[in-house]
């Protein structure tokens, strides 16, 4: 595989976890419309429902991240240093894709946020 098809990919896993939001959007609507909105368990569903969403959010950020990653592998030569690879990763939005130190780990802590890697 090509490293752009590769970038192809990516965008369209993000676009795709993108539309999966649009009915549970609607369910979200249709529960804050309804007279049941003030209920406790109706409330927590709804925050369980908007935390999902934030984390659909990092993984739609996260593989747009990695897609412009990859663009700009495949326009460096097969001579450039590690460091030029060094440079990408570091001006990537996300923390857990520029800081060596946590990628792979963001999973493993709690801060209250849906972090999915």
């Amino acid at each position: 595989m090509s490293l752009q098809k590769l970038a192809r990919e990516l965008d369209e896993t993000a676009r795709q976890t993108a539309s999966m939001l649009e009915g549970i959007t609607e369910a979200l609507d249709l529960l804050a419309a309804n007279g049941l909105k003030n209920d406790p368990s109706i409330k927590e569903a709804v925050q369980m429902i908007v935390t999902a969403l934030q984390g659909q959010d990092r993984i739609e950020q996260r593989c747009h991240n990695m897609a412009l990653a990859v663009r700009q592998f495949a326009l460096l030569p097969p001579t450039a240093p590690d460091s030029v690879y060094d440079e990408i990763w570091e001006s990537l939005t996300l923390d857990e894709l520029r800081v060596p130190a946590l990628s792979g780990i963001a999973a493993h802590q709690s801060h209250g946020d849906a972090e999915l890697f």
